[in-house]
């Protein structure tokens, strides 16, 4: 077994390594997000804490990790009666992104019911990470369906399996910790809501940390034993302090003062439901117990409000989580002064310097054995994107200041035709891992989903023939069926967006980027990828190559300035080049080409017999298209519409995009040369 990384030889990351410490001082709190930019110690820093949880003490033999003292009295493999009591390090069980659902919450014992006619549980990972830690990588990547069940248990504190004829109950209480990358897409805000603390990372810009990062990971790299061997004293103590934390935890005081702090502080973030006044609770009563006090104080509140409200507070769907700290110590003002009066104002007034004021923070690192660590405080990140591609002055006429995108709406649900084979997603129809079972056919290959009524059928009838005496059933290689199953896809929807001087001389860009941005929402609501291309003045460029991350887009499209010619062919054949290589690197992968435009083309000889073929190229590619006709006015020339008609597609309004209007809620797209 490799030797993890030392927790205390991190360097900095203080929100980071303390929001995984208070978890393991109360799993009550919920669990941790780690948000951030890829090589930020996210994934060092959780597989490091696993050597600092304590011990746990198990029954001899039990699959469910059952407490000797209080056993679970629904176990499995109970009762456990006086069945002795093992101790064994807690478990960090990693769930990988392509786990299945069988793997994650456990299944029938196919082997063991075919072979010896019994119903058998097979444990998933969830009864292997029961009082220890669930270590969830690229969490927002995690199937839909998968993160469902992942937190249904984390809250419930069990697992419950209802199918193929077993039904057990399990308890599944464990530290639940995520980590994510923003740029490849973020996480629903219902299931963000479903962890207890959220934590933003990023890369020090301070050359003396940076250094001090690489000098210690390269001696790490080099003798990871010896590495570890100098920071076991550190690492002792700060076991030692989760261990006296954890038992001081009972006997902490929450008063009724920091409890009105509390509610008023989700109150004025206007956070939904009552899940961010508990977590709260629990965050603050932790930090307390971490700074070995047995009474609650506002600055302890200060410090889960950092922790627990960015990602809760009600927002904008793409607006970055976050939280307002001048209003939060406003409002903890203000809520002390309610509680106490006058008097208790300078004595409640939280500590602005956040979570070291009780002795509840991180402890310092000064003193390592490989020299200072310093303080990580994460820089200000960067606009998204930068400056936006082709804001200089276009020469093929003025260009306009980026206008604000109308509010955006509900849109119809377009789809791609047919029956794909790619992502899990929620647009288009598509054979799936998941999903409703259709039917059954041979495997090719390995067999990754059983049909177990479709196998019996199959090999009951040789039963005699194979001289079956016993109980169990006979099953040969050519009797195995596996389970086909209907669900839906994410697609890579590109979006072609026409950012010429025709469409902001009539003062259309705004309804334009508002409609836009109501279609990516809706990508971003439905797992897609999306890219965008805009063509303006003498050519197209793309804006954003296909990506996950639908925040960067909307972004983009933001900060989008207009004018200049309309070189609709050069957008169109841009898209076409972007899909050509996106099919290259995701074959499953069906795109739906979205064309926000008027349909006018200027410069160049011809400009819209030239536009005509470049639709037609691919209609000839059978690609799933959409014309947004964005003319307006009394007198209409129809042009969006006869370009409809050479991508193969079909046109909508901006009026007829809205999902409340009375055309209808779903419009499948057609692409010529292309069985439905």
């Amino acid at each position: 077994m490799s030797t993890p990384y030392p927790f205390t030889a991190i360097v900095g990351q203080d929100d980071l390594r303390l929001g995984l410490l208070l978890n393991a001082v109360s799993p009550a709190v919920g669990g941790v997000l780690v948000r951030g930019e890829k090589g930020t110690a996210k994934s060092t820093a959780v597989r490091a804490l696993a050597a600092l949880m304590p011990e746990v003490s198990v029954v001899p033999g039990c699959r469910f990790s059952c407490d000797p003292v209080v056993p679970d009295p629904a176990c499995p493999d109970g009762p456990h009666g006086a069945a002795g009591e093992v101790s064994r390090a807690a478990r960090t069980v990693e769930l990988p992104v392509g786990a299945s659902e069988d793997r994650l919450v456990g299944a029938l014992d196919i082997e063991r019911a075919l072979s010896e006619g019994v119903k058998a549980f097979e444990p998933g990972l969830l009864a292997d990470a029961h009082r220890g830690i669930l270590y969830v990588d690229e969490v927002n990547l995690l199937h839909d369906h998968l993160v469902d069940l992942l937190l249904d248990a984390a809250a419930m504190g069990a697992s419950y399996v209802e199918r193929e004829g077993v039904s057990v109950r399990h308890a599944a209480r464990f530290l639940l910790v995520g980590t994510m990358n923003p740029e490849e897409g973020e996480l629903r805000p219902q299931l963000l809501d479903r962890f207890g603390l959220t934590v933003e990372v990023a890369a020090s810009r301070d050359t003396d940390l940076r250094v001090e990062v690489v000098r210690r990971r390269l001696a790490y790299d080099d003798d990871p034993a010896g590495f570890a061997a100098r920071w076991a004293d550190q690492e002792g103590e700060l076991r030692e302090r989760i261990a006296a934390a954890r038992a001081l935890l009972p006997h902490v005081v929450l008063g009724d003062g920091v409890l009105r702090q509390i509610a008023a502080t989700c109150a004025a973030f206007e956070v939904d439901g009552m899940r961010a006044d508990i977590v709260m609770a629990r965050t603050a009563t932790a930090l307390a117990a971490w700074a070995g006090r047995e009474e609650v104080l506002p600055e302890d509140v200060r410090q889960a409000a950092l922790l627990a409200l960015p990602h809760r507070r009600r927002r904008n769907p793409f607006d970055a989580p976050g939280l307002d700290e001048d209003k939060l110590d406003d409002t903890l003002r203000d809520a002390a002064r309610d509680e106490g009066g006058d008097e208790g104002e300078g004595d409640n007034e939280p500590d602005p310097d956040g979570p070291g004021g009780g002795g509840g923070g991180v402890p310092p690192q000064n003193d390592g054995p490989e020299g200072p660590a310093g303080a990580d405080t994460p820089g200000q990140q960067p606009e998204s994107g930068g400056d936006a591609p082709g804001q200089g002055r276009l020469p093929g006429g003025g260009e306009q200041q980026p206008v604000r995108a109308a509010e955006p709406f509900r849109t119809k649900m377009l789809s791609v035709p047919g029956l794909g084979e790619g992502a899990a997603g929620r647009r288009s129809r598509a054979r799936t891992e998941h999903g409703r079972t259709t039917g059954s056919r041979r495997p090719e290959g390995a067999l990754t989903k059983l049909h177990l009524a479709a196998t019996v059928q199959a090999a009951a009838p040789h039963q005699r023939a194979r001289g079956r005496s016993g109980r169990g059933l006979v099953v040969r290689r050519d009797d195995l069926r596996q389970a086909t199953r209907e669900g839906r896809e994410g697609n890579l929807v590109l979006f072609v967006v026409d950012a010429s001087g025709s469409m902001a001389a009539r003062q259309r860009m705004s309804a334009v980027k508002g409609a836009v941005m109501s279609l990516l929402l809706d990508a971003y609501q439905r797992r897609d990828k999306v890219g965008l291309i805009t063509f303006r003045g003498k050519g197209a460029e793309v804006v954003l190559p296909p990506t996950s991350s639908v925040d960067a887009a909307a972004a983009r499209l933001e900060s989008l300035p207009t004018g200049g010619r309309t070189p609709l062919a050069a957008g169109l054949l841009k898209a076409h080049d972007v899909l050509r290589v996106e099919r290259l690197r995701d074959p499953s992968r069906r795109p739906l080409l979205l064309v926000v435009t008027d349909g006018r083309a200027t410069g160049g000889p011809d400009p819209l017999a030239l536009a005509a073929r470049a639709g037609r190229l691919h209609a000839a590619e059978g690609t799933a298209s959409v014309v947004v006709d964005c003319e307006s006015g009394i007198v209409r020339l129809g042009l969006a519409a006869q370009l409809a008609r050479d991508l193969g597609g079909s046109a909508v309004t901006l009026d007829e995009l809205r999902a409340d209007t009375i055309v209808g809620l779903v419009k499948d797209v057609s692409a010529a040369g292309r069985a439905a």
